[in-house]
């Protein structure tokens, strides 16, 4: 994604090229973490020179999207696995491998609830297939001209978000660059929605920005959503699609788990979300084997 001025108090995504390796990083000055996404070359001299960036900015916690080849050395370097991103690089895992130099953001607060609720997603029963949209409900893709009402539905939910989805100029940008929305109306009234922001490289998908209005919740409208959306990756030939979800919510849980999405890990105080850090449980599936 290219960044403009507009992003850059949130986040600036950077290639770094040296002799030895080159990265392709996100610094996320809001959620306060450095993300490696991407990287080719020498694991040690990433590693040293991931250290100096942790040293020099206000960053609590490291994480890279590993390969299969490297994890272990990541983890023998002081990482730990938190999570598999299965199929992210075009069919072939990615190893999360996180690093933290803050005890307060390396603990969980609620892990041990979350695992509760973890037990009771797990133990649900597969909902894989569509429901009829209730009468009255409109679905569609999302448009610019939605950017507004968009950033208005996000505003109104979350307290704090990840990244500044409660504004129009933002919502109307990631669009441009290629995420693609799908969008519920009532009456003419946006009531929900969810994205999924695509890497065309290695085929994969982050379905994302998931929100209903507490009024309409309960009308398996996040369902319908995400298979909107599953069949538009298709179209586009992409193979995986992954999501991140608030540990603590019983509900987005349990929407990914009946889709067939697989649980792969928790990520430790990953984002600030709803007013502060918290877990995210990684969900991954297979959409199309090649």
């Amino acid at each position: 994604m290219t960044i403009d001025a507009h992003d850059e108090k949130y986040y600036t995504m950077e290639t770094i090229q040296e002799p030895e390796f080159t990265l392709h990083v996100c610094k996320d000055y809001f959620n306060k973490r450095l993300r490696v996404d991407d990287y080719l070359g020498n694991v040690q001299a990433i590693c040293l020179r991931l250290a100096e960036m942790m040293e020099s900015h206000p960053f609590t916690k490291l994480f890279v999207k590993a390969r299969d080849e490297h994890w272990r050395a990541f983890a023998a370097r002081g990482f730990m696995l938190e999570g598999i991103y299965n199929g992210y690089f075009d069919g072939r895992d990615a190893y999360c491998m996180a690093k933290y130099n803050e005890l307060e953001r390396r603990t969980s607060d609620h892990w041990i609830e979350e695992d509760r609720i973890l037990e009771q997603v797990l133990a649900l029963a597969p909902r894989r297939e569509r429901d009829p949209l209730p009468e009255g409900f409109t679905l569609r893709q999302g448009t610019t001209s939605d950017a507004a009402d968009l950033a208005a539905l996000y505003g109104l939910i979350f307290q704090t978000y990840p990244i500044p989805m409660n504004e129009e100029a933002y919502v109307a940008h990631v669009m441009e660059e290629g995420t693609v929305f799908y969008v519920v109306e009532h009456e003419g009234k946006l009531i929900s929605a969810a994205s999924a922001e695509i890497n065309g490289v290695y085929r994969n998908a982050e379905m994302t920005d998931c929100v209903t209005l507490p009024a309409y919740r309960g009308y398996g409208l996040m369902r319908q959503l995400l298979h909107a959306l599953e069949e538009e990756l298709l179209r586009r030939n992409i193979r995986t699609a992954y999501s991140l979800s608030r540990a603590l919510s019983f509900g987005m849980n349990a929407v990914l788990a009946q889709l067939g999405y697989e649980y792969q890990g928790r990520l430790t105080k990953n984002c600030d979300i709803y007013d502060k850090f918290e877990d995210m449980n990684l969900w991954c599936k297979t959409l199309q084997d090649s």
